[in-house]
């Protein structure tokens, strides 16, 4: 009845940003992901408790964050069909939470592969990645390792709206990633209530996912050749266009900082100087640079001159998995 997994954070190279369904997170567009290590989430689940108990980083979750466990635990207990009880949850993350880093994509595939495991389930990604999905909508591709891609889906139930891992963290090994965080804080507007206010208000919000569902192809075929100039531009033209979307929304929407515009632009020199770098970046300040082995120190430097206060070098990472040692 007690199981813990880690998961890792993933980084989208076409992004996920609009839901058609709210309640069932359910995208207007599919996405394709890397899974980064050695960035990761710890979480524990024991079913059988006195009380229904949520403790994240130490704290006891509120609100939507607590309302969000209990959704995934409850989602287990009817597919285990059993009088599981009442369930005690433990998760600790490694890095920022709620900063553009992606620590609820780890967050919730650590807790749904957990959670699973303690209701005695038997080990299936795929089911994992629909569970995961009903926490947080890009959790679902941190399911699986290396490059994976979350399917819009046709079903209005969202049965077939899941991650599916496209190539296995082995299938690139010279591809980094380079983390730069720039601002640790919480910022201010949620993912989930940009996206919202994106959808609802922006005039470029049906463009931007048509665009996006046509990048996925292509991004698939750069990822196959390993074709890193490709993929790069691909990544940036994606995440510009992204945030394009939010910053038309009404209000206008930016999770992007000064620091951030600077470290982007200061990209695009060094490409000129022949340095091999492009970056990403989620509903966050802290871009993601996508460069190779060679590079990677050189990204890093270049990020830290640039005002990081922290910089995590990353590799692509593998699936989610159950560990002995348990955190209570």
């Amino acid at each position: 009845m007690k199981a813990t997994a880690l998961a890792h954070p993933n980084i989208a190279l076409v992004k996920y940003w609009g839901k058609r369904d709210d309640a069932l997170i359910l995208p207007h567009q599919s996405s394709l992901s890397l899974t980064l290590s050695p960035m990761s989430v710890t979480t524990t689940v024991e079913f059988g408790a006195s009380t229904d108990q949520v403790e994240i980083n130490g704290h006891a979750a509120k609100g939507s964050e607590r309302d969000r466990v209990l959704r995934v635990l409850e989602a287990v207990k009817v597919e285990a069909g059993g009088a599981l009880g009442p369930a005690r949850m433990v998760s600790r993350g490694d890095f920022p939470a709620a900063a553009g880093l992606a620590s609820s994509a780890a967050g919730f595939a650590a807790l749904a592969v957990a959670a699973r495991a303690a209701a005695g389930l038997p080990s299936d990604p795929q089911a994992a990645s629909l569970l995961a999905r009903l926490g947080s909508g890009s959790a679902c591709r941190s399911i699986q390792g290396g490059f994976c891609e979350w399917r819009r889906g046709e079903r209005d139930d969202g049965a077939d709206s899941f991650a599916v891992q496209r190539f296995a963290e082995g299938h690139w090994p010279e591809l980094r990633m380079v983390v730069a965080i720039l601002n640790r804080e919480e910022k201010a507007v949620k993912s989930r209530d940009g996206m919202k206010l994106t959808v609802e208000t922006s005039p470029y919000y049906a463009a931007w996912a048509k665009d996006a569902e046509a990048e996925i192809p292509r991004a698939v075929e750069l990822i196959q050749r390993k074709d890193l100039q490709g993929l790069g531009a691909l990544s940036e033209r994606n995440a510009w266009r992204m945030h394009a979307t939010s910053f038309a929304a009404d209000p206008p929407l930016s999770y992007m900082h000064p620091s951030t515009l600077g470290l982007i632009e200061h990209l695009s020199e060094q490409r000129k100087k022949g340095m091999p770098v492009w970056f990403t970046l989620d509903a966050g300040p802290n871009p993601v640079l996508l460069t190779d082995a060679a590079h990677e120190v050189a990204a890093e430097a270049l990020a830290r001159a640039c005002g990081a206060v922290d910089v995590v070098r990353c590799v692509p990472g593998g699936d989610a998995v159950l560990k002995s040692e348990h955190l209570f």
